[in-house]
């Protein structure tokens, strides 16, 4: 089974993570098997879960990016990429981009709700906990910075994985990954001193 560097717990390299399955139970599952898709969601589904709940505002909305994912795979099934037979750095991409675009509607949701007047709201419990800074600031990233910062600092992939799961080259993966992390570090810096501030 195929190491990688990273934050994962070992959970995440489990039998069920093995990515020598993939292209061959997809090519069963474009042929109509179910059970053979449902073989590569049961062996992602759960690691796409935790890296969704990173991304967007309630586990709700992780849930949804998960379905959103695998529909999406579903119906681009023939142009998805393998990266080493694995599909996992595809739907990696695909539930970054979703989550994305989920966190945009959920705040112009909110946004939306907020200019209606509430008669004495109850408190949101939820409002006293927080991600964190470094969660919040990569949540305001743009788009391409978090695919980057997800696939090599996030789930520890080698700029050339990344590379394949992108459909660019290496080099543009590390000059991308060099001006994220940068640009990461300002936005936690802001956040913090912010935060520190207003102690």
């Amino acid at each position: 089974m195929k190491q990688t560097t990273g934050d994962r717990a070992d959970g995440d390299r489990a039998d069920g993570d093995r990515a020598d399955g993939d292209r061959a139970d997809w090519a069963l599952s474009v042929a109509g098997d179910g059970h053979a898709f449902g073989r590569v969601f049961d062996r992602h589904a759960p690691r796409l879960r935790r890296h969704a709940i990173r991304l967007v505002p309630t586990p709700t909305d992780a849930d949804d990016v998960v379905a959103v994912t695998f529909l999406e795979a579903w119906r681009r099934r023939d142009t998805v990429r393998f990266v080493d037979d694995s599909l996992l750095p595809w739907l990696l991409v695909t539930a970054t981009n979703t989550a994305h675009n989920v966190t945009r509607a959920s705040t112009r949701h909110r946004r939306f709700l907020a200019r209606f007047p509430v008669d004495d709201p109850a408190p949101d419990p939820a409002d006293h906990f927080t991600d964190g800074d470094a969660l919040s600031a990569m949540r305001g990233l743009a788009l391409a910075d978090q695919r980057v910062l997800t696939l090599c600092v996030i789930e520890g992939l080698t700029e050339r994985e990344a590379a394949a799961a992108l459909g660019v080259p290496p080099g543009t993966v590390k000059s991308r990954l060099h001006r994220a992390k940068a640009r990461l570090h300002q936005r936690y810096t802001r956040t913090a001193e912010s935060l520190g501030g207003a102690l």
